[in-house]
Formats: structure tokens, C-alpha cells, sequence
């Protein structure tokens, strides 16, 4: 690999999910971005990385999504531990859990220790959600909702910046302000804390609610990463344990930022 095109950050571990591949409202070329970008001895996949659900409704598959895809097994194959923890989206691959491909392995859940000792619990989410599980039709109609407003988003958004403003998210707003989604949100994540406390472990790291978060809830750790529809972010285990969450639109804007200061700097 040239210097040109060598990866600026070196991690631990990295956790993505609700990448949504095979749906228009997938980034996939912030995610393309991130994944050159960043260097990790493991990636786990937690959930959703390709939206079946959508593929059944119309079949969308850009070259962009294929090379997240090659970008992924390429890590793999170069030696990066690839786990992939299929969520609702892709509970098909479910069957295929215990299986290993060279460096990727599929799995249900899993346990990660960090660098620091700590013991979390990695899987999607889905099951603590009583939506997908006991109204499957109600969770259908749920996602084509959330697809009309990302659809609706994307319009709205292009004439925003026509005028110069920034992006603005319809389904963050209403995730954020309308009372039953905040009950619902609040409610998952208190699902997951009591299951971790259940397994005797210290935290958990899922997805599935698109709501970057790390928080302690009920003397456990929880932990969210996020989604690459719209928050484009990831949870990120540095060398030394610690975990944070990446929101890869600020952040590469700020290194596109600083790579033109330095390219001034070396011209005057």
C-alpha cells in the first residue's frame, strides 16, 4: 500500500451495524471512506449490513455498495478479524452462525473484552425490540416509513444546500421530540442493560436503533454505534482500551480541513 493511500488511523477494535446496503438511504461512500481510512485488528459487523428487506421490494445494488463489500473481505484477507453478527435486516445469514470464512467468522452474539478488561455483550438488538418481535408486519411497515423519510430527507436536504445550509435529519428530529419514540428508545436500551447484567458482564455494544450513544444504565455500560444512513458513525476501541463514537462526516471534514492548512502552509 503507498503512503498516499495508507490508513491515517490505527485502532483496536471497530463496530459498525445498520449499514443497509441494497437500500438507496445507505452512504455507502462515507463508509468506503472510513474503511480506507481506518485500520482496525478487529470489525464487527453488528447487524444490518445488507438490508434484505429492501432487496425484496426492488432490487438496488450500485457498484459503491459491491465495493464496500470487496473493501470489507479485503481486510479480511489482508488480517483483519471480520465478526458479523446478523440483525432483522439480514436474519437470513442467522443459519449460517458458528460458520468461519478465513478471517470471518459469523456469529449470533458474542463477548468482547477490550484492552481494559472489560467484557461486552456484541449483538444487534432486535430481540429487545417488542416491535420486531411480536408485530413483524408493524416493524414492515415501521422501516418503509423510516425509508419515505429518508427519501423525503434527501429532497429536502439538496435544497437546503443550495441555499448553504448544513445537513438537517427529519428521523433524528422525531426519534428525539415525539414522546413514544423516546419511550421506545429509552425502553431498548433498559432491555439490554438488564440482559447484560443476566450474563454477569460489564456492557453491551449493539445497534439497530440508529442512535449513537455511550452511556452507563444501571451500573453497566451501554454502548450504540450508530447507523451509515444517516449518522455515518462508528464505536472505535482505541489501543488502549478506550471507546469512543466516530461521526465520520465531522470527522473527515475536519481532516479535509486540516490537509488543506497544511497544503497553504507548505506553499508558502
Amino acid at each position: 500500500m503507498s503512503p498516499a493511500n495508507a490508513p491515517r488511523h490505527w485502532v483496536r477494535s471497530v463496530f459498525i451495524s445498520d449499514i443497509h446496503l441494497g437500500n438507496r438511504g445507505c452512504n455507502a461512500a462515507a463508509l468506503l471512506d472510513f474503511l480506507r481510512d481506518v485500520h482496525t485488528d478487529t470489525l464487527y459487523l453488528v447487524g444490518d449490513v445488507i438490508d434484505l428487506w429492501s432487496l425484496r421490494k426492488s432490487f438496488y445494488w450500485p457498484q459503491e455498495h459491491n465495493n464496500v463489500v470487496r473493501t470489507i473481505l479485503g481486510k479480511a484477507k489482508h488480517g483483519t478479524r471480520v465478526v458479523y453478527v446478523p440483525g432483522n435486516h439480514d436474519e437470513d445469514l442467522r443459519e449460517f452462525a458458528g460458520t468461519v470464512f478465513g478471517n470471518l467468522e459469523i456469529v449470533r452474539d458474542c463477548v468482547h473484552t477490550t484492552a481494559r478488561g472489560e467484557r461486552l455483550l456484541v449483538l444487534h438488538g432486535d430481540e429487545f425490540d417488542s416491535v420486531v418481535k411480536c408485530s413483524p408486519w408493524l416493524a414492515a411497515l415501521g422501516s418503509r416509513a423510516y425509508d419515505f423519510s429518508i427519501d423525503m430527507n434527501r429532497h429536502f436536504n439538496r435544497v437546503r444546500r443550495a441555499f448553504g445550509y448544513d445537513y438537517w435529519s427529519l428521523a433524528n428530529y422525531l426519534k428525539h421530540k415525539v414522546k413514544n419514540a423516546v419511550n421506545y428508545i429509552s425502553s431498548f436500551e433498559q432491555a439490554v442493560a438488564h440482559e447484560v447484567k443476566r450474563r454477569g458482564l460489564d456492557g453491551a455494544i449493539c445497534g439497530h436503533i440508529h442512535r449513537a450513544e455511550i452511556t452507563q444504565l444501571e451500573g453497566v455500560l451501554y454502548c450504540n454505534d450508530g447507523d451509515w444512513v444517516e449518522s455515518c458513525s462508528a464505536l472505535v476501541e482505541d489501543r488502549n482500551g478506550r471507546l469512543g463514537v466516530w461521526n465520520w462526516l465531522e470527522m473527515s471534514e475536519g481532516l479535509r480541513l486540516a490537509r488543506e492548512v497544511q497544503a497553504a502552509r507548505e506553499v508558502a
